[in-house]
């Protein structure tokens, strides 16, 4: 007989709308919380001053390097798994799933590794002063080894969402941040027996909160779901079952790092106006990040239900599921449009305390989040490209969407009508790519359904 647990976590049958609901919600919470606690993050760090800040400043592109490693591991995990699954060869998934833990652990302390005898190096690279390197070395001393139990949760928790649990996935997101959270003014400033260690106790807080996270994913994957082996693999083994994770993985992992390199780009462009514009654009895109929440939360909750659908080869439900999650998304990020436009003046007196840099968010959320609906269809339609297990059409795109329409449109716009003409290039590009990737995966899913068809009538 059928448990409730296995029923809900089959991706295959049962209302579309009210699974991908069931799916998402739960990963909404998570990424707020996740949000928030990253913010009281930010602030405690503040605290010790203006050069602890800076030096938090110059990691995010290091990390981020990292993290994006760990995001292609978790794409490719949950594309894989979710097949399996969705072909119900559970044990060939419990394989997979003990690989692709055991690949991330030894491809990002690999990376870790590089990064603790290259931080001087690296950091000097990226114009840290003298005087920032020491709080740096101090910070990432400590970060690259909690990386090592970052990969855990991370990679663990694609194989839960693969099986359609999010809300598992949410509650260890939301519970790793609040525990970081919590231990931030303890281990930063000091308390009883407990020593003050400024800006490496802001890193140790975060070692031990990922450490709680991938004890905890360890224990649910191996012992109580039995979704994954309770033992290492052989080598052989090891190279047999994360050979698919890494085939995805790789290509969505420099998917995730591009975004970065492009945003510097534009960057670089934008600060040609000044400070004050730099400052706007980097309050509109802190605020983008609020915005695109349902988006970033259906990037992860869409891919699973795809791979277990075409697994079982349910293609017509996968094409039902894409189009009916653009059609909400182009609909709720039009109403987020209309609340931004609306609220521009009100969020611009919030952030901003000089009237150019008001003026200039203002000029930003009337014009850029126009552009998020359709920027929610290109991530969507990458991340279900990862899900069929087309990473390379997926890396292909986000080169298409960032080198050949965002970043030169966006400064064509910037040439011929400035700052404005530069927001509303985002705009256009958005509008090309969307078109290009709506087109493109709605081809594949017809391609794949007229093969499928022809398979059957032999």
């Amino acid at each position: 007989m059928t448990t409730n647990a296995a029923r809900s976590n089959n991706l295959t049958e049962g209302d579309i709308q009210s699974t991908l609901y069931r799916m998402t919600v739960p990963m909404i919470i998570g990424m707020v919380m996740m949000m928030s606690f990253s913010l009281i993050d930010t602030f405690f760090v503040s605290l010790l001053g203006t050069e602890q800040l800076a030096a938090i400043s110059f990691t995010f592109p290091v990390t981020f390097t990292v993290i994006s490693l760990n995001i292609g591991l978790g794409i490719g995990t949950s594309a894989v798994i979710g097949k399996l699954h969705g072909r119900g060869e559970s044990e060939e998934a419990r394989f997979h799933a003990t690989g692709a833990m055991m690949v991330s652990v030894i491809l990002v302390g690999l990376l870790a590794v590089v990064g603790l005898l290259t931080i001087e190096p690296v950091f000097t690279l990226l114009n840290a002063t003298s005087e920032l390197l020491p709080y740096i070395s101090d910070y990432m001393c400590i970060w690259y080894i909690s990386s090592l139990f970052l990969a855990l949760p991370m990679v663990g928790n694609s194989v839960l969402r693969a099986c359609g649990d999010t809300r598992t996935p949410s509650i260890i997101m939301a519970s790793g941040g609040f525990l970081n959270a919590a231990l931030d003014p303890l281990l930063i400033f000091g308390w009883g027996p407990i020593p003050a260690m400024g800006i490496q106790g802001a890193a140790v807080a975060t070692l031990i909160a990922w450490s709680v996270g991938a004890t905890w994913i360890i224990y649910l994957l191996a012992v109580k779901r039995q979704l994954m082996l309770p033992r290492l693999l052989s080598v052989s083994e090891l190279l047999e079952n994360s050979r698919d994770v890494m085939r995805i993985g790789f290509p969505a992992a420099g998917a995730n790092m591009m975004t970065p390199i492009a945003g510097g780009v534009m960057t670089a462009v934008v600060a040609t106006y000044g400070a004050e514009a730099v400052a706007a654009w980097g309050v509109g895109h802190r605020l983008e990040s609020i915005a695109s929440i349902i988006i970033l939360s259906l990037s992860m909750t869409l891919p699973p239900f795809i791979s277990q659908n075409v697994g079982a080869d349910k293609i017509r439900r996968v094409e039902h599921a894409y189009k009916m999650t653009l059609k909400f998304i182009m609909l709720w990020q039009l109403f987020i449009f209309a609340l931004l436009w609306a609220m521009s003046g009100f969020i611009a007196d919030i952030f901003a305390k000089e009237a150019e840099v008001a003026s200039l968010i203002t000029l930003f959320l009337a014009i850029v989040p126009l552009g998020y609906g359709l920027q929610g269809v290109i991530i969507l339609t990458n991340s279900s490209f990862n899900a069929m297990h087309k990473p390379m059409t997926a890396l292909v795109l986000s080169v298409i969407r960032l080198f050949v329409f965002f970043v030169p449109i966006s400064y064509l716009g910037s040439v011929l009508y400035g700052l404005e003409g530069l927001f509303w290039g985002t705009v256009v590009a958005n509008l090309l790519m969307g078109t290009l990737s709506y087109y493109w995966f709605s081809r594949e899913i017809n391609d794949h359904h007229h093969d499928y068809e022809e398979m059957k009538g032999l």
